[in-house]
């Protein structure tokens, strides 16, 4: 059922209940069991999803008004019951896929969904069984409890009570004295978590490690990449892209840094001091939120008639939440309510170029669920994360042709910084996914072990960064502030495989626009018809893993950066 005309301020808030989800699910697994047919199942099927569709609404309103306050004591008591309830529905939606892939009409059913959905099945029933309900819930529990220590944060600063998005600006500052001042008093606020935060971290180790080999795993590492529906690689394959990365971009990337520091005139750099990119500051948006949002609106009215129906729709309905305040989660993200078809941006803004950058990075998220919101299928309608971030980071490329009109004169200055902070987010990205790999191959490991080989790992990718003045962070505790490390563990390499991916289309943008976009689209278009592998190899585009290719991306980029008269910023 669709409501077009509902905006997000009128969408019912409902907590379902145990028993409602109980009832419901069981009498539709129970349906389906008795289907002697692929005609029969395809009905029940039907009458599954459409239950899933109203489900996954209730629970993603839930998580997003928790999210937007997490003091609001009715949606912390909602969101604690969804995490409580969660494995319950894990366990019937595992019920479903085992009549799904066991049925003796499989192939007919194959015929009628495509062998993808089967095998995403086949893959999902390895990484759950009812005995690891418990450890499921506690596992969301501790996620929340993660998440309210960082929205809950209140750091004094200068007469200002801020939360950590807000106090991000002010480690941009011209004024380096500004600057450390900000990074030692967020330095002060991690020490006095980090026992706290370590230790929620501790227990999610091994509660993970503990479900892992109950369901047979060697380690966490196996149902990790399940979990996250990879099919067509694995962890042999990302360390040897980590390996390219290595060798092809982190040389590149401390000459920039070398190059940003001499232009700083400062010689001897702490880590905060890389936030600001240039001596006469970083470009900065030329408006508020309000500008901000009807710049994006005139880039999409510009882009295609589709991208202009949907930022209208976006904007219409209140489906954008951009403003930092006391109580929101940190971060940024895009999430969707099937019922009434429409996708969710949460994101905190607080006055830097990465207010725009964020905003045409989530409302690629946003394109692509409004494009795929037609598929029949549910388990087609969202790829796998690392394909989802392919439409977020190319869309911030897309983005360069209308910087003009969110920085003005500052507009090279923020392509520059756009460029050259991709390219530097690569080394910390693999940094991220070695870290995670270690963790969870040494789940006995202390926090303090942990807070070392972040450090050891650190000084292999970003040999750069000196915490002289930050006493907590030099101990090796900057992974603590990276929420996916906590909430979904092995989903960050993702972010550094689409931004390969992304190169690509930045640069045949550069070439041919029309081409360049209308690949875009169709790429958009597939949803989740496709593994990663699969959809690049569909889409004509540079598979990552395969060596040569990041050389081959990186070469380009660099001559493009040689282009910027960065004398004149």
């Amino acid at each position: 059922m669709k409501t077009p005309n509902l905006k997000f301020s009128q969408y019912p808030f409902i907590v379902p209940t145990e028993k409602r989800i109980t009832n419901k699910l069981e009498k539709l697994v129970n349906d389906l069991k008795e289907c002697g047919s692929s005609r029969t199942a395809s009905l029940a099927v039907k009458h599954w999803n459409k239950y899933g569709e109203e489900l996954s609404t209730q629970l993603s309103l839930i998580a997003v008004k928790y999210t937007v306050d997490t003091t609001n004591k009715v949606y912390k008591k909602a969101q604690e019951r969804m995490d409580e309830l969660s494995p319950l529905i894990s366990k019937y939606s595992n019920d479903y896929q085992k009549i799904m892939s066991k049925a003796s009409f499989r192939k007919d059913l194959e015929k009628t969904y495509g062998k993808y959905l089967f095998k995403m099945y086949d893959n999902a029933l390895k990484a759950f069984d009812e005995k690891i309900m418990p450890d499921l819930a506690l596992e969301n529990k501790l996620v929340s409890q993660y998440d309210a220590v960082l929205g809950g944060a209140q750091i004094e600063f200068r007469g200002e009570t801020l939360n950590l998005p807000q106090l991000g600006k002010y480690m941009q500052d011209k004024d380096r004295a500004t600057r450390k001042e900000a990074a030692q008093a967020m330095d002060k606020w991690l020490g006095e978590h980090e026992k706290e935060i370590g230790d929620i971290y501790s227990q999610l180790v091994a509660v993970r490690d503990s479900m892992a080999k109950k369901l047979g795993f060697k380690n966490f590492t196996d149902l990790g990449y399940l979990r996250l529906g990879r099919t067509d690689y694995n962890a042999k394959m990302v360390k040897k892209y980590r390996e390219q990365i290595a060798t092809e971009v982190v040389p590149v990337v401390q000459k920039l840094y070398k190059n940003q520091m001499k232009g700083l005139g400062i010689k001897n750099p702490q880590y905060y001091d890389y936030n600001l990119k240039f001596a006469s500051g970083n470009a900065h948006p030329v408006g508020d939120v309000n500008y901000i949002i009807d710049g994006t609106k005139g880039m999409f009215t510009d882009l295609s008639k589709e991208s202009h129906e949907f930022i209208n729709f976006m904007v219409d309905q209140e489906l954008l939440d951009l403003v930092s305040r006391p109580g929101k989660a940190p971060g940024g993200y895009c999430t969707y309510f099937p019922i009434y078809k429409s996708p969710f941006i949460f994101a905190n803004f607080n006055g830097t170029d990465d207010d725009v950058f964020t905003l045409a990075h989530e409302c690629g998220h946003a394109f692509q669920a409004y494009l795929c919101s037609g598929i029949k299928i549910p388990e087609y309608q969202n790829p796998t994360l690392e394909s989802c971030e392919i439409h977020s980071m190319s869309m911030e490329f897309f983005a360069w042709p209308y910087l003009d009109k969110f920085f003005g004169a500052e507009t090279e200055k923020a392509k520059y910084a756009h460029l050259t902070g991709a390219l530097e987010f690569l080394p910390y990205g693999i940094s991220v996914d070695e870290f995670q790999h270690w963790v969870y191959e040494h789940p006995t490991a202390t926090h303090d072990d942990r807070c070392a080989i972040w450090r050891e790992i650190e000084k292999k990718y970003t040999p750069h960064k000196v915490y002289d003045d930050t006493p907590t962070l030099n101990k090796g505790t900057y992974w603590m502030r990276q929420s996916h490390i906590f909430g979904t563990p092995f989903y960050y390499i993702d972010y550094t495989l689409a931004q390969v991916v992304a190169f690509e289309f930045f640069l045949l943008d550069r070439k041919n626009h029309e081409k360049a976009w209308k690949k875009y689209v169709k790429l958009t278009k597939c949803g989740g018809k496709f593994p990663f592998v699969e959809l690049l190899e569909k889409n004509h585009l540079k598979n990552p893993f395969e060596d040569g290719t990041i050389k081959k991306i990186i070469g380009p980029l660099t001559k493009i950066l040689k282009s910027f008269d960065t004398k004149n910023f």
